[in-house]
């Protein structure tokens, strides 16, 4: 009986890990030190996916998690104005305020 709990823990310890994770589900954040250019808000993580929208210093969003390609940090973001709209930016422009 014993023995039956084991996989059900695993899944719960593996949930609360993602839960966990240091990209702050549904946290938010401003875009921050993109300067004269645009953050840009991609389809996917990773400079492979196309531009959706620039994102200027100040935006407000909400970061519904994180994931790393190829050593780049990306989360994935919504607009705090427009919640639907969603898309990945690279975490290294984003602050909590």
């Amino acid at each position: 009986m014993r023995y039956m709990f084991r996989p059900v823990l695993a899944a719960v310890l593996l949930v609360a890990g993602c839960a966990g994770d240091a990209g702050g589900m549904g946290s938010r954040v401003t875009v921050e030190r993109a300067g004269g250019e645009l953050l840009k808000l991609r389809a996917g993580p990773g400079l492979g996916y196309r531009v959706l929208l620039g994102l200027p210093d100040g935006t407000a969003l909400v970061r519904h998690g994180c994931v790393t390609e190829v050593g780049q940090r990306w989360c994935r973001v919504s607009l705090v104005e427009a919640p639907r709209l969603t898309g990945y930016v690279a975490a290294d422009y984003l602050s909590r305020r």
